[in-house]
């Protein structure tokens, strides 16, 4: 047995409590430390729709196990995706479906896994009960690998019915330092916290010989998370309506697991330039570190379904004092995974390949993140492939089309001639300044542009004095891309942050 001190399943080999912190001890060598500001190869991280990711360390690999974002009748399978380096992801579909579970017809959502003595155990909600007439509830499933496939443990609901006004969904697992296992769960505004025997597939009692004890924060609503940290007792949970975008994650810091829990403050929100409806998360620790990363779904900005919910990740960082800092959304993309998901051509011929975003060339192909940017600093590795045309990056755009200047916003390119250029668009090329710099065809550019309000600089290789600068409020806001103009490119380390 190991303890779950970071609100999932540390599973690889021994392990040591330093300072409150799980810290492993791996008979292999370790493999690189992951130590990123975000999902530096892109968010989302995975493609599809996809909720409510759980996320453990089984035998040195991340296992994230997220609800199939559907339709309830439609969510009747679970799937899972795995990682050594948090990077590069393994789907691995159908872990458990309704057919391994003969109670459940629908609303299979938001497992939680864990291992213990060699077993690994998926709870999981099913079929979204409004009330104790109808059967459901949270069930276990358990299976001798990571990847399944999971059978239903007990036949039955582990919890069948309403207590202290919690719903029975949404449910986190948790083994304390001294064995004890816990599970937090609750729908409709409510948490309670049960114990878990050590055959993991049946209840226990407290001390008073209560089964559920009621442990609702401030503000909660749903998605319990619980892990542990310098001996304290993190509780965090969703707030607001999973369909609207003021899904939000909170905490409480305690130091029992039982609380109680008062929330200190809501670190994770949605972004108007990057992402909305961000909540139902999870949280891991890089084992023998203090690097910590938080998972949650989010719904892009044009998405107006509320199932189009995608996984994402960012690093989750503590101040002196154990609280946590707010969570900032942030926009990268490597193409280190061998993919642009969150990426949306139009026209031209786009691929990644050796850790580039690569396109043919084309009169004015282009390719947008779902983004909302209005003063901003972004920045791209820009190498041009020919010795004709331009490439580099569009911004506040709007009204994305295929055609050579079929949409609304800015442009700022390099050529292999030396020239960096900076235009208008709309549906028609304005240009507005030009300059000169060293460019070689085949090698590769650092290209930044800072907005803020109507001033407008570009900066090539040397970013501390721009090339051109200029002062135009046409347009204040949009997406942000790349684009080229009569010549091949490739683009890399992309990131976009809001200006200082």
């Amino acid at each position: 047995m190991t303890a779950r001190t970071t609100g999932l399943a540390a599973r690889c080999c021994a392990t040591l409590l330093v300072g409150g912190l799980l810290t492993m001890l791996s008979p292999s060598p370790a493999a690189a430390v992951p130590a990123y500001t975000t999902a530096e190869a892109g968010n989302p991280f995975v493609d599809g729709w996809y909720a409510d990711p759980d996320i453990a360390l089984y035998e040195g690999a991340y296992w994230v196990f997220p609800t199939t974002s559907r339709p309830y009748d439609e969510q009747t399978h679970l799937d899972a995706f795995s990682s050594t380096d948090l990077v590069h992801w393994t789907k691995h579909s159908n872990v458990l479906t309704k057919a391994n579970v003969s109670w459940a017809e629908r609303a299979m959502w938001a497992p939680a896994p864990i291992e213990r003595n060699g077993k690994y155990y998926l709870y999981f909600a099913a079929n979204d009960i409004q009330n104790d007439s109808r059967p459901g509830g949270i069930g276990v499933a358990v299976a001798d690998r990571p990847e399944g496939p999971y059978e239903d443990a007990i036949g039955r609901p582990l919890i069948p019915a309403f207590h202290n006004g919690a719903q029975p969904i949404d449910q986190d697992v948790f083994i304390d330092d001294d064995g004890q296992a816990y599970m937090y769960y609750g729908g409709w505004g409510h948490a309670n916290v049960v114990k878990l025997n050590p055959d993991m597939t049946s209840l226990g009692t407290f001390a008073d010989g209560s089964t559920y004890k009621e442990i609702t924060p401030a503000g909660y609503v749903e998605g319990a998370q619980m892990f542990k940290r310098g001996g304290k007792y993190y509780l965090m949970w969703s707030e607001g309506g999973w369909t609207g975008p003021d899904y939000s994650v909170s905490y409480a810091i305690a130091d029992s697991p039982t609380g109680p829990f008062e929330k200190l403050d809501k670190v994770l929100a949605q972004d108007p330039a990057v992402a909305k409806g961000s909540g139902h998360n999870s949280v891991v620790n890089v084992p023998g570190t203090d690097i910590w990363y938080i998972f949650y779904h989010r719904r892009p900005l044009s998405e107006t379904d509320g199932n189009h919910r995608q996984l994402a990740y960012d690093r989750m960082r503590f101040r002196a004092d154990g609280t946590i800092e707010r969570i900032e959304m942030k926009v990268r993309d490597n193409f280190a995974d061998g993919n642009a998901l969150g990426w949306k051509t139009h026209g031209g011929s786009w691929t990644v390949a050796g850790g580039r975003y690569r396109a043919d060339r084309s009169l004015g192909g282009k390719a947008l993140l779902d983004t909302d940017f209005a003063d901003f600093t972004y920045d791209a590795d820009v190498t041009p492939a020919s010795r004709r045309g331009d490439a580099g990056l569009v911004f506040r755009v709007t009204r994305p089309g295929t055609g050579v200047d079929s949409y609304s916003g800015y442009y700022a390119g390099i050529g292999p001639d030396g020239k960096v250029v900076l235009g208008r668009v709309n549906d028609s090329w304005t240009p507005l300044a030009t300059a000169r710099t060293s460019v070689t065809p085949g090698s590769s550019h650092r290209l930044r542009v800072t907005a803020v309000g109507p001033s407008i600089e570009v900066y090539v290789d040397d970013l501390a004095t721009p090339k051109i600068s200029v002062t135009d409020g046409t347009y204040r806001s949009g997406a942000n891309g790349v684009r080229v103009f009569d010549t091949a490119a490739s683009f890399d380390n992309v990131a976009i942050s809001p200006a200082s």
